[in-house]
């Protein structure tokens, strides 16, 4: 008996640390489900987007905009709270609606499960091509449901994106029973209907997102981002190569992946400046991390103990130094990367009240605009705070 109320004072306990919102019910049950699995994250709270992408002859345009506008949606959403907590952020992408995939799978491709290395998802979203196509919403919305480790950690914020411009009623799976499901697993279906407003209502777009108290949005996906220079933005591009030379590569990864960071350089830079601009902001945020490839990050993150290093597995210039010098190095790297970031973030602010005084107030639709106004509304059911 006495074994059993210590276990029940250790519950309530625990919940009452875990919560972002104190007045959660769930908070128990995600103790219970912590104990039985390893793949609980109880410390951390995540903000999970599923971004279902049509990719439909019609839709280069959306595509374009997902390229453009990727950075702006980190940057927003990297100001996000949940109590004194920062939460981190996972982006899965599929594609639907092509040609080119299995007609066998309803014309669906998991392009990546929920990742953290936004290096991998620039490379996906940089990767789409349009062709064909039969546009499935509920099928795309139900396989993404199944196949995604969403979580249980009811402080989570669990959203679906999808986009596309074809009836929301295609295909042999009823959105209806999809949007059953994801209540199910407190999931939020956010519609993005690439056209007009009414056409999207009339095409069950909007009915669709209701069902999961989700926003029904409308955009033009043929508009071109609109990109505003500052006179900030060659000192922040400037500071992008100072804080790329803070990464230590280690181990068989290293090299690939420091390869694809200045890939990913590049594609934003060959997109536009502002661009290359926006995807430097969020390299010096928290949500950019490196953890299986970056000393720094590895050994902040405990990923990696210095002590168990393998020369092998180091780069150059590390080779033959002792586990001082090693941990040494690691911490001026360390320190370079704060100061270059918070350099970075000051100059940030100074682009964003510029940029604000220059822009029109409400003018874009866009699918970052459309984005991170859903999320931000539905965070506060949940008690998400942005500074």
């Amino acid at each position: 008996m006495k074994t059993r109320i210590q276990f029940a004072f250790l519950c309530i306990a625990l919940s009452s640390f875990l919560a972002c919102n104190s007045h959660n019910k769930k908070a128990t049950k995600l103790v219970a489900n912590t104990i039985k699995t390893q793949h609980s994250e109880p410390n951390k709270q995540f903000i999970k987007v599923a971004l279902l992408l049509d990719t439909s002859n019609s839709m280069d345009g959306l595509i374009d905009q997902a390229k453009a506008q990727l950075w702006d949606i980190v940057n927003e959403l990297s100001y996000a709270k949940c109590g004194t907590k920062k939460p981190n952020l996972k982006i899965a992408l599929y594609e639907y609606g092509n040609d080119r995939l299995n007609s066998n799978e309803g014309y669906i491709r998991q392009v990546l499960p929920f990742s953290d290395d936004l290096d991998d998802i620039s490379k996906e979203l940089f990767s789409l091509t349009t062709n064909g196509g039969n546009e499935y919403c509920g099928a795309v919305i139900q396989t993404s449901i199944n196949q995604l480790h969403w979580g249980n950690n009811p402080d989570d914020l669990k959203r679906i994106f999808i986009a596309g411009n074809e009836p929301f009623t295609q295909g042999n799976i009823n959105y209806k029973d999809a949007a059953t499901n994801a209540n199910e697993k407190d999931i939020t279906v956010n519609t993005i209907f690439c056209g007009n407003y009414n056409q999207g209502i009339t095409s069950y777009w909007k009915d669709g997102a209701q069902l999961t108290q989700g926003n029904y949005m409308a955009i033009d996906h043929n508009k071109a981002t609109v990109h505003i220079a500052s006179p900030y933005d060659d000192a922040i591009l400037i500071l992008n190569q100072q804080l790329n030379k803070t990464y230590i590569a280690y181990g068989k990864r290293g090299v690939t992946k420091m390869a694809l960071q200045a890939e990913q350089d590049a594609n934003a830079q060959g997109y536009s400046k502002a661009n290359a601009v926006k995807r430097t902001i969020s390299k010096s945020s928290h949500l950019y991390k490196n953890k299986s490839w970056d000393l720094v990050d590895a050994v902040e993150d405990e990923e990696i103990v210095v002590e168990t290093l393998k020369e092998e597995a180091l780069p150059d210039v590390l080779k033959g130094k002792n586990k001082a010098e090693i941990k040494a190095y690691i911490a001026k790297k360390k320190a370079e990367r704060t100061e270059i970031q918070k350099k970075i973030q000051d100059l940030h602010a100074k682009r964003s009240r510029y940029i604000s005084e220059k822009s029109k107030a409400n003018s874009s639709n866009g699918l970052e605009n459309a984005m991170t106004k859903a999320i931000k509304t539905q965070a506060k059911k949940k008690n998400y705070t942005w500074k």
